[in-house]
């Protein structure tokens, strides 16, 4: 009897040991000890931190931002790599094409201090432009980046590198390089190697032509797609990006095709002048109108919509 006893309280004890041991309590839910990850690389946990390498020396940013605020430009980047934003800025929030992802987003500015402090973002972005960064920095983990620094796919690139996207957005910019040199190839060979294309703005009460690095698809147009633009474009809009011309020189500038981005609120009473309606892009019906707040930045959820918009307008397809 004394044999059996001794053995059977050493396997009660022992049984006894391990269900006392604490089990995990990690996302996996299995029981099983996940491997540990540094800090650094931690895209699951809220906590975790990255360095990102900003033109203004090393960031520590968060991992996986919960709560970014947008102050120019960047939010449709972050909207096509799935980041959640708490405020943006008015142009964005003005945009029909980011309504929805943004609807619970707050208008803010660079100024509003106290509304971006009840907003309790985690990061905060903007163009070296903006206002108060010193005061955003202790905030928030603060980034700017100057516009133009880089060409427009690597400027997504970094945005991918800020959030730990990185694999996302090289992945995107392969595609959408593809499919836009793609489609230009096509409108070449439909419009002819030198047909010109202009892209024109009415905005309140000016009008401009664009070069090819200022938003409103001239990044697709003149560098992915290759499409020429008119020489008296090249010669004044291409060192600053933009330059106002008048109703009276209009037809300077007018390319064999011609991109017009409207607002609602702009004076449109040029088109309704004898020198726009004897543009023979005008009189061959090769104006395509677009609606100025959608087509007006460079982020890759605007590069997709003005990729589509100018593939249907050539190509008389999506």
């Amino acid at each position: 009897m004394r044999k059996l006893i001794i053995p059977f309280i050493a396997l009660l004890f022992i049984l006894s040991a391990c269900s006392s041991q604490p089990k995990d309590t990690g996302s996996n839910g299995s029981g099983t000890a996940a491997p540990e990850t540094p800090a650094t690389n931690d895209k699951d946990s809220a906590s975790g931190t990255i360095t990102y390498q900003s033109e203004n020396g090393p960031v520590e940013v968060p991992a996986n931002p919960q709560r970014v605020i947008v102050l120019s430009t960047f939010a449709g980047d972050l909207i096509h790599l799935g980041v959640n934003m708490v405020g943006v800025d008015s142009w964005s929030k003005l945009n029909p094409a980011f309504a929805d992802k943004l609807k619970d987003a707050e208008e803010v500015s660079d100024e509003n201090l106290e509304k971006i402090i009840e907003l309790n973002p985690d990061l905060i972005i903007g163009l070296s432009t903006i206002k108060n960064v010193d005061k955003l920095k202790e905030i928030a983990p603060t980034v700017t980046f100057t516009y133009g620094k880089v060409d427009y796919l690597t400027q997504h690139l970094e945005i991918g590198k800020l959030v730990n996207k990185e694999k996302e957005a090289q992945a995107w910019i392969d595609d959408f390089k593809q499919r836009a040199e793609k489609a230009g190839e096509e409108i070449r060979a439909k419009i002819g190697e030198d047909a010109t294309v202009s892209v024109i703005e009415s905005f309140e009460k000016q009008l401009y032509v664009y070069g090819n690095n200022w938003g409103r698809g001239t990044e697709i147009l003149y560098q992915a797609m290759k499409l020429k633009m008119p020489e008296k474009v090249k010669e004044t809009a291409l060192k600053e990006g933009y330059y106002a011309i008048s109703t009276e020189v209009l037809p300077e500038f007018a390319g064999d095709y011609i991109i017009l981005s409207k607002f609602n609120d702009a004076d449109t009473s040029f088109q309704q002048t004898d020198t726009y309606k004897q543009i023979p892009a005008v009189k061959n019906g090769r104006v395509f109108e677009a609606d100025g707040n959608r087509i007006y930045f460079n982020d890759a959820t605007t590069l997709e919509y003005q990729l589509e918009f100018i593939t249907e307008h050539f190509l008389g397809k999506k």
